[in-house]
């Protein structure tokens, strides 16, 4: 919302945007059991309950609409506007979430209302109560129909809510209107509800209607002739069933002492990415499910650090939300790292995640992600820098520049994952990669808070931030590292720091010293970090031959590359830092420290 204001977001109408805060207003009130009556705007005639799910109202037009809301007693009832007299759409039931991991192998296919509606204790997963009492009821699947719990009901012919016209805004703010909104119109005949989003995994699409009258080869299935004598009978086709009208929000089960705790798997609210609003993207019951299963196997790692405090441990009982990126199905597979990761300083403890097939790599990315929900917190409560804002800074895991406050995140939340490499030393099955993430982060974000202390205008809880960032970094740079893993990690930064002046610092650099940037720079992926976490057994490209140790014949490579193209900066920064591996002398520290300045040639 404001965003919107400044406006440097866009998305659906203002009116309808502000309408949002209705709707926070309607979860409260079913969380805490209480009555109350608000207009909510529709998207594409589906109500968005953060936290909870997603209610459809039947036969509403697209686009953003109004509808009033009625809660009691933790039970919801959605009506649309009257098209005559005091028939109008209206649509009832309790909402509750779904746990990711369902019943059988691939879980429930979908989700109807559950009839007993939410507990006072809030909205938990199934599963025993911290008081040992037995679980609730569990959710029937909505294979057998909203109707089975009475939870639909519909008088009159369906009425539709139109949007206002341009610069008009329906009641959606303030006190509820004594009535519904008066700008109705009732949809053409025939006209079918519309699709919010994505479908939901194992729901069948809602029908049109059938034409009057249709050829022999599409008569429907009550028009059948019957079978020719002899002939085998022709069973009629299974009905189509409509989508049930609640759409629960998944949530990952977290078993705690207290009992289990549910984080919703957010896959539902229109606010739950960075930007503009997005459309529903419904994850299939084998990709929730695997979800689940990832997060158990993450969970169990991170809990093999004990129950300390400390930098990059984490109670997974505090993530307040998981948002899915990228991808809805098991296929195709997931990759063994997070491909994107990201959190906002307005919404403490959720973060947007692209599934792994790693669990370590999730729970890696979780400690990261957390680590910068509470430096934000912090920001918002104190000042910690001034910071101008201007994008000049060397970052070890970015390939761009950054501002000081970008710097500060990085620094936060990579202290913490080196904190949660360290912790995994003591592991067999995760040395040889801890020893190497652990050896490379430290060196990286020591050298980001040298940069902080030296260039940044901290204040004082900054400073004292900053300080003791400082402090436990110093202690891990003398903690023993396999050799081996150390020279990889010093490998890896020299060759990032290395592309990354050659692909952003133009030559030569002013006389006043600043850094002056490349008109022409931009994105590029950095595939070393990850590729010289192990030892290649039978190493083919330059880089493989550098990170088995052997520079000489990655030199020869490189320079062959270059022989190509010499101005590859991938292909450059590998060597430069080949030769400097060769020869640490004088002649070649002066490229490694300033790439940027000298264009080697190959062989010289």
């Amino acid at each position: 919302m404001l965003r919107r204001v400044h406006g440097t977001a866009t998305g659906p109408p203002l009116w309808a945007e502000a309408g949002r805060l209705n709707v926070l207003a309607i979860t409260a009130a079913l969380h805490a059991g209480t009555d109350t009556a608000l207009t909510v705007p529709l998207t594409d005639g589906a109500l968005q309950l953060p936290e909870l799910g997603l209610l459809r109202l039947p036969a509403t037009p697209p686009g953003p609409t109004v509808a009033r809301a009625t809660t009691r007693s933790g039970e919801l009832t959605l009506s649309g506007p009257p098209a005559h007299a005091a028939s109008h759409p209206t649509v009832t039931c309790r909402p509750t979430t779904a746990p990711a991991r369902g019943r059988g192998a691939g879980g429930p296919r979908a989700e109807g209302p559950r009839p007993e509606g939410p507990r006072s204790g809030g909205f938990r997963p199934e599963g025993p109560r911290p008081d040992g009492s037995p679980p609730d009821p569990p959710a029937a699947p909505a294979s057998v129909g909203a109707a089975a719990y009475g939870a639909v009901s519909a008088s009159g012919p369906p009425a539709s809510a139109s949007a206002p016209a341009s610069g008009a805004a329906p009641s959606v703010i303030g006190a509820p209107a004594s009535g519904p909104p008066t700008s109705a119109s009732a949809p053409a005949s025939g006209a079918a509800p519309s699709s919010v989003g994505a479908p939901a995994s194992g729901a069948a699409p809602a029908s049109a209607p059938a034409p009057a009258s249709a050829p022999a080869s599409e008569a429907a299935p009550s028009s059948v002739a019957a079978p020719a004598a002899g002939a085998a009978p022709v069973p009629a086709p299974a009905p189509v069933e409509a989508p049930a009208p609640w759409l629960p929000l998944r949530t990952l089960t977290h078993a705690t002492p207290a009992g289990p705790v549910a984080i919703p798997l957010d896959d539902l609210d229109p606010y739950r990415d960075l930007d503009d609003p997005v459309p529903p993207a419904r994850l299939d019951d084998d990709e929730a499910a695997e979800w689940q299963r990832v997060f158990d196997d993450a969970v169990a790692i991170l809990a093999g650090a004990g129950d300390g405090q400390g930098p990059g441990r984490l109670d997974p009982a505090l993530i307040r939300a998981v948002v899915p990126c990228g991808r809805t199905a098991l296929t195709p597979p997931a990759p063994p790292a997070v491909a994107v990761s990201a959190s906002s300083g307005d919404s403490f403890g959720a973060m947007l995640i692209s599934r792994p097939g790693s669990a370590l790599a999730l729970a890696e990315t979780l400690v990261h992600e957390f680590q910068h929900s509470k430096l934000a917190a912090l920001l918002h409560l104190f000042p910690l820098l001034d910071d101008d804002r201007e994008e000049r800074f060397y970052a070890p895991w970015r390939a761009d520049p950054r501002h000081l406050t970008g710097l500060l995140h990085g620094a936060y939340a990579f202290t913490g994952v080196t904190g949660f490499w360290r912790d995994r030393l003591a592991e067999p099955e995760h040395a040889e990669a801890a020893a190497y993430h652990f050896a490379l982060r430290r060196l990286q974000s020591r050298l980001v808070v040298r940069t902080l202390l030296t260039s940044a205008r901290l204040t004082a809880p900054g400073r004292r931030l900053v300080d003791g960032l400082a402090r436990t970094l110093d202690g891990w740079l003398r903690v023993p590292v396999d050799p081996a893993a150390l020279s990889r990690a010093r490998t890896a930064a020299s060759l990032h720091r290395t592309q990354w002046r050659l692909r952003n610092l133009a030559a030569p650099v002013g006389p006043d010293g600043v850094l002056r940037f490349r008109p022409d720079r931009g994105f590029w992926p950095d595939s070393r970090t990850h590729a010289f976490a192990t030892r290649p057994a039978a190493p083919l490209t330059p880089d493989e031959h550098l990170a088995a140790g052997d520079p000489a014949t990655a030199l020869d490579g490189y320079a062959k590359d270059l022989a190509r193209d010499p101005a590859d900066p991938r292909a450059l920064s590998g060597w430069i830092v080949a030769r400097a591996t060769l020869d640490p002398g004088h002649a070649t520290r002066r490229p490694l420290a300033r790439p940027e300045l000298l264009q080697p040639r190959p062989g010289g």
